[in-house]
């Protein structure tokens, strides 16, 4: 799996459908139809950017 920001490989998993990069510090989640990337703040909490469509064949390797 790749990081849909930095196309990075260093991803570790915070949850079920739930990811992290650990090259851009983002936190994202994955569905069949989409991924949802947020920051995450100094205090824990996250702050989510605009969805992100993934197209036919963008699906994570965990989702195929």
């Amino acid at each position: 799996m790749n990081c849909p920001v930095c196309n990075g490989r260093t991803i570790g998993k915070v949850g079920i459908e739930q990811y992290y990069c650990w090259d851009c510090c983002v936190e994202f989640s994955c569905s069949s139809d989409k991924v949802v990337i947020y920051d995450l703040e100094e205090d824990g909490s996250l702050i989510a950017w605009d969805e992100v469509p993934l197209e036919a064949g963008d699906l994570p390797v965990a989702l195929e």
